[in-house]
């Protein structure tokens, strides 16, 4: 099988004042084209440090990870990434936001409102093109964000706890948004989350780490048809086993 991303071996170690500190240990993960992947573990484990890699922000100690067939050597507009705080300009409109990527990339500024108007279309806020930050919800600029990441038409999408820090009504409405974008653009998804809840919810699978220093303890399949209820049976049973996971995860020290 073709995969759209791979992580062999990868190691990241850390110099601190006690000395080096193994963050990430052989970790591998394969990951097929369109497929959502959700990656949860405890607090502390390197699951951002992990998506910062694959983004090329970070680089692996030892081990390859490779996108595409090509080995990621540093940051590109094939990877577009949305963090769990705000990382909106301030500055800059909604529409300027969203086409923030496509002026690195230089491409046509008549062509870069185009994509920017349709992404900003896909994800509900037609009509607040002319708007700040400032000026939006939490759940608007998390909107903002998405489309800003979407516009590069990136091969992977990397999203690191992006519904964190909205209430839970909001979250709840964004997962269903997002699962609708996912739908509708066919993007390889990598999702860093906290909630086993969310995972189940969201993903195809999901890959479950260990603490410090980290390992893929179990890539497990959901399995459930979408549309999903939250409370069913089947994800409950799935929810259960997700949280015997972690709880047998060696606790950091």
């Amino acid at each position: 099988m073709n995969h759209k991303l791979e992580l062999r071996n990868v190691t990241k170690t850390f110099s601190t004042e006690e000395g080096e500190m193994m963050a990430l240990e052989d970790v591998n993960i394969e990951v097929k084209p369109n497929e959502f992947l959700c990656i949860i573990g405890p607090s502390g484990c390197g699951k951002t440090t992990l998506l910062r890699m694959i983004a090329g922000l970070d680089y692996p100690s030892s081990g390859e990870i490779i996108l595409d067939g090509k080995e990621v050597k540093g940051p590109s507009p094939d990877r577009g990434m949305v963090f769990q705080e705000f990382s909106l300009f301030q500055w800059r409109t909604v529409i300027k936001n969203v086409t923030f990527g496509l002026e690195i990339m230089e491409v046509d500024k008549q062509e870069q409102y185009k994509i920017a108007e349709r992404y900003i279309e896909l994800v509900g806020l037609t009509g607040f093109e002319n708007r700040y930050p400032h000026e939006l919800s939490g759940g608007m600029k998390q909107r903002v964000a998405i489309a800003r990441a979407l516009a590069t038409d990136p091969a992977i999408l990397l999203m690191d706890e992006p519904f964190g820090s909205v209430d839970a009504q909001t979250r709840n409405i964004l997962q269903e948004e997002l699962l609708e974008i996912w739908k509708r653009t066919k993007k390889t998804v990598l999702f860093v989350t906290h909630s086993v809840d969310e995972a189940v919810y969201l993903a195809d699978r999901v890959a479950v780490m260990s603490a410090r220093p980290s390992r893929i303890i179990e890539c497990m399949d959901i399995g459930i048809s979408r549309p999903r209820k939250r409370t069913s049976i089947e994800a409950n049973a799935i929810r259960e086993r997700l949280l015997m996971l972690l709880g047998s995860a060696p606790k950091i020290t």
